[in-house]
Parts: C-alpha cells; sequence; structure tokens
C-alpha cells in the first residue's frame, strides 16, 4: 500500500500518487475491465473468508441501483486493529477503494462501518470524507467524470456479530445486529433491500495499487492463491508486538522470531491463537506453516484479519481454549438455537474441565455439540464457534486429557477444587492481556 505521511490531508495523498488508481478506472477502463483486473490480480478478502474480492464484485453488475458498497470496519478480533490502523493512517487510500469499487459495479453509496467509541478511525475518516467532497473527489462527476459516489460512516454498538455481513446491514438499517436467513444474498437483497457488496478495510484499500499498477504486479507477490502482502497484528509473548505488512508466503516461524524477535526471558513457544477467537488455536510445531489463507486451514487455523497471539510455555492450553469459548459464547447474539444453546454447553463443558470435574466422555460430547453447531447456525459465529476447540484438541489433546484423567494441569496454573471454590475460575488471560490496543510498529 501506499505510504501517506500526512494522513489527514487529501493534498499530500494526491501528492503520493493519491487517486491515480480511480483516475485510471475512470477514463482508462471500463467497469467490466476494472472487474476483471482485481480478479486477475488474485486479492481474496482479508476479513477472514477470503472470498475472491473481483469475483464478489461481479455479483452485482446485473442489478440496477440504486446499489451499495458497504466496507466492514467493526474488527471486533481480540488482537487485531490492522483495519483502524489503516483508518488512521492512510484513510484516503481506502476512500479511493471504494469509488473503484463502486465504479466498477455501478454502486451509488458506500458506507464506512466502524464500531462506536473508536474515535480516532471515527474522526479520521469522517475527515477524509469532508476533504473529499471538498475537492471534487466524492459526490456529483468525480474528477470531472460521469460518475457520481456519495459516502459516510456509519456506527454500531458494542457487538462481535455486526462484523457478519447481514448483520452488519441490520446495524445500517437501525435494527440489533444479527444475521439474515440467506439466500437472499447481499448482492441481490443487501441493505434497505437493495443490491449491495460488503468488503473489509483491506480488501478495498488494496484496490488503488493494483489498478495503479496492473494485476500481474500484485500478483507476483505472495504465493500459490493467496497473492499480495498480509497486515499482521502480533500480540502477546513476543520480543517486539506491532503491525507489519508482510508478502503472504512468509512462515509463522519468519512472523513469530525474524520479525516479532521471538519470545521474551527464555521462555519456550507454546502455541499461536489465529484468525480471532473464532479461529483456533495452533502448536509450537506450527512454524514452519505458510501465512496463506488455504494451508493455515489445513493446519486447523485460519488467518482471518490478520490477528496473531503468541503463547508461552507458562500459559495452560484448555485454560485459553475456555477462555475463546467464553469470548464467542458472550458475543452470541441469541437469534438462532444451536448456537445460542451450543456455545453455552461448549463453555459448561470446558469449565468443567479446567476445575478437574469432568470425564473423558465430554471430549466426544463437544465434538457432538461442534458438529450440530457447524451443521444448523444461522451465520459464521455458530458455524466456527466449535473452532477453538477443535484446534486446541488436535494440537494439544493430551492437556486436555491431563486435567480429566490425571486432575493435573500440566502449567500448574489451573487450581484443584480444593484450593479454588467451585465458582472461580482463574483465567488465562494474562497471555492475551493488552493483545487488542495497537503497538508502535517497527
Amino acid at each position: 500500500m501506499a505510504v501517506n505521511t500526512a494522513p489527514a490531508d487529501v493534498l499530500q495523498y494526491i501528492a503520493n500518487g493519491g487517486f491515480s488508481g480511480l483516475y485510471k478506472a475512470l477514463f482508462e477502463m471500463q467497469p467490466d475491465e476494472v472487474i476483471k483486473e482485481v480478479i486477475d490480480s488474485g486479492l481474496r478478502g482479508r476479513g477472514g473468508a477470503a472470498f475472491p474480492t473481483g469475483v464478489k464484485w461481479s455479483f452485482m453488475t446485473r442489478s440496477e441501483p440504486p446499489k451499495y458498497i458497504l466496507c466492514n470496519c467493526e474488527e471486533g478480533d481480540p488482537g487485531a486493529y490492522n483495519d483502524k490502523g489503516i483508518l488512521e493512517s492512510d484513510p484516503y487510500t481506502l476512500l479511493e477503494g471504494m469509488c473503484i469499487a463502486g465504479y466498477a459495479t455501478g454502486a451509488t453509496n458506500g458506507f464506512v462501518f466502524i464500531r462506536h467509541g473508536h474515535e480516532g478511525p471515527i474522526s479520521r475518516t469522517e475527515r477524509a470524507i469532508q476533504q473529499a467532497y471538498e475537492h471534487g473527489l466524492l459526490g456529483n462527476n468525480i474528477l470531472d467524470s460521469d460518475f457520481t459516489f456519495d459516502i459516510e460512516v456509519a456506527l454500531t454498538g458494542e457487538s462481535y456479530v455486526a462484523g457478519e455481513e447481514t448483520a452488519l446491514m441490520e446495524a445500517i438499517e437501525g435494527r440489533r445486529s444479527q444475521p439474515r436467513f440467506r439466500p437472499p444474498f447481499p448482492a441481490a437483497f443487501g441493505v434497505w433491500g437493495k443490491p449491495s457488496t460488503i468488503n473489509n478495510v483491506k480488501s478495498l484499500s488494496y484496490a488503488p495499487e493494483i489498478i495503479s499498477n496492473g494485476a500481474s504486479w500484485f500478483s507476483s507477490i505472495g504465493v500459490n492463491r493467496s497473492t499480495g502482502t498480509a497486515i499482521v497484528c502480533l500480540n502477546g509473548k513476543v520480543n517486539y508486538p506491532g503491525l507489519y505488512e508482510v508478502p503472504m508466503g512468509l512462515t509463522l516461524g519468519q512472523i513469530i522470531n525474524d520479525i516479532g524477535g521471538g519470545v521474551p526471558n527464555g521462555k519456550k513457544l507454546k502455541m499461536l491463537q489465529t484468525g480471532g477467537p473464532l479461529g483456533g488455536v495452533l502448536g509450537a510445531d506450527s512454524l514452519g506453516v505458510h501465512i496463506d489463507f488455504d494451508e493455515m486451514r489445513e493446519a486447523g487455523a485460519i488467518f482471518g484479519s490478520g490477528g496473531i497471539i503468541v503463547i508461552d510455555e507458562d500459559t495452560c492450553a484448555v485454560d485459553i481454549t475456555r477462555n475463546l469459548v467464553a469470548f464467542t459464547q458472550y458475543e452470541s447474539c441469541g437469534k438462532c438455537f444451536p448456537c445460542r444453546l451450543g456455545m453455552e454447553h461448549l463453555l459448561e463443558v470446558v469449565d468443567r474441565i479446567v476445575r478437574f470435574e469432568s470425564r473423558l466422555e465430554d471430549l466426544d460430547l463437544l465434538r457432538n455439540i461442534g458438529r450440530t453447531m457447524e451443521s444448523s447456525s444461522l451465520c459464521g459465529h455458530g458455524q466456527l464457534g466449535f473452532g477453538p476447540i477443535r484446534s486446541a484438541l488436535q494440537h494439544f489433546e493430551s492437556d486436555f486429557v491431563s486435567h480429566i484423567e490425571q486432575k493435573r494441569c500440566p502449567t500448574g496454573s489451573c487450581l484443584r477444587p480444593a484450593i479454588a471454590p467451585k465458582n472461580t475460575r482463574p483465567y488465562a488471560m494474562d497471555a492475551l492481556r493488552g493483545s487488542a490496543q495497537p503497538a508502535q510498529a517497527r
């Protein structure tokens, strides 16, 4: 992505080549050519699902206006702050990307969806939108062309599920953030019943450089079907936490050790938590896994929005799993029964394991609950809710068995019931504490 040294000044952005991608799209390309360029670049959504961005745009071309481009900056994953980092450091990149998406799809309006209370990204984006209007870069006849496009900021409350695309549309319409039944899909029936395309901040922010430099330039970076760069938020027990943009295809070991400086205080790496609370955990033997959407999924986790939390040997794998499940249970919107009750049951069982009050059969019970949630939940929150437990069992089943059969925590961080009252829950959040706060990029 282009670097803007004065992110609040639209003229500085223009001086650094800003809006040249939009200019090229408007005056040198047809909308279908823009979509083809994005498809050929191999750009995949950076919000978690990794769906091809250009293909997603193409779904909108057959419908009539009004149509909407929605930018998802809800970003509720603990340990992820790269979307808001873009809005604070280079908001015009996003606005330009949204305009390109609007031109390519025939959309008329755009919304930047931000969680309420994140004042830095909100104020910086609103100021950028104001300056863009003042300089003829938004509104009627942008750059003296026939293209008209408007953008505004929409806010949501503290809701993790609001990041799901149909729940996001519900929030924009002023209702509670709960997912819709599909079909119909957003490209046919979106916000206010009109065709809509939802993209992540990072996905849209790549578009200007792809159009300016060409699809082959972008696809030359990365590996396999994961082209371009990844914006990684490195947190937890690592010497140099921060926000880093790296080429897709680096190994997790290169990220943790070469860039992050390894685990501090001579401790050993125990696990990595990637892709947010629904993403899963990986063991120390996964450092050879590449930052590749498909390879990480095969390894038992997802890259998601780019958060990587490093956890050392002093932390209990079972207790970390319990914390992830507790987060997802608390954030369930409760609309569908499998997620509402399934999350509660998962947390109840893992709680028993942490308190040494479980039986070995509870592992099968967890898997049965997880399969039911995956097959019948309304949205990804419930469908992926078993992910942290599945991946933890894949890499650390012996730790679970130790809690169940030997009534012993390998790290000693889970207390026996005789020492800790039944309602005491000694959390392992020391490994995650402060990880949701942006660190100074290095």
